[in-house]
C-alpha cells in the first residue's frame, strides 16, 4: 500500500512544486526583512557611538569653558545634552528585536503543514 502523501504527490506534482515555491518566496522575504533590520541596527549603533563621542567631547569643552569663565551657563549643558540624547535614541532603536512577526508566520505555516501531513497519514491507515 502506497502512503497517501506519495499518492498525492504522484497525482498532483504541480501542487508540491507550487507549495515549495511558496515556502522559498516566504523564506526569501523573511531573510530580506531580517537583513534590513540588521543594517538598521548597525546604523543605529553607529549613530549611538558618534553621539556618545560627540557628547563626551562637547561635555569636556563645556567643563573647560565653565571653569575658564568661572560661571555656569545652561547652554554648556544643553549642547552636550543633545548629543547624549541622540546617542540614547540610537541605542534604544538599535536594541529593538530584529526578528519580525513574519518569521512567526513561517513557523505557523510549517506547523500547519505538519498537522496536515499527520492527518493524511492517519487517514491513510484507517
Amino acid at each position: 500500500m502506497v502512503h497517501p502523501i506519495f499518492m498525492a504527490v504522484l497525482r498532483r506534482p504541480d501542487l508540491l512544486a507550487q507549495h515549495a515555491a511558496n515556502y522559498v518566496a516566504l523564506l526569501r522575504e523573511n531573510v530580506a526583512d531580517v537583513g534590513k533590520g540588521l543594517a538598521v541596527r548597525a546604523a543605529c549603533w553607529g549613530v549611538a557611538a558618534i553621539g556618545l563621542l560627540l557628547g563626551l567631547g562637547l561635555g569636556g569643552v563645556a567643563v573647560m569653558l565653565g571653569v575658564l569663565h568661572g560661571r555656569f551657563e545652561w547652554v554648556l549643558l544643553a549642547v552636550p545634552g543633545v548629543a547624549f540624547a541622540i546617542a540614547i535614541v540610537g541605542a534604544i532603536v538599535a536594541l529593538r528585536p530584529v526578528v519580525k512577526p513574519e518569521v512567526d508566520e513561517l513557523r505557523e505555516q510549517m506547523e500547519a503543514d505538519r498537522v496536515a501531513l499527520r492527518m493524511m497519514k492517519e487517514a491513510g491507515h484507517d
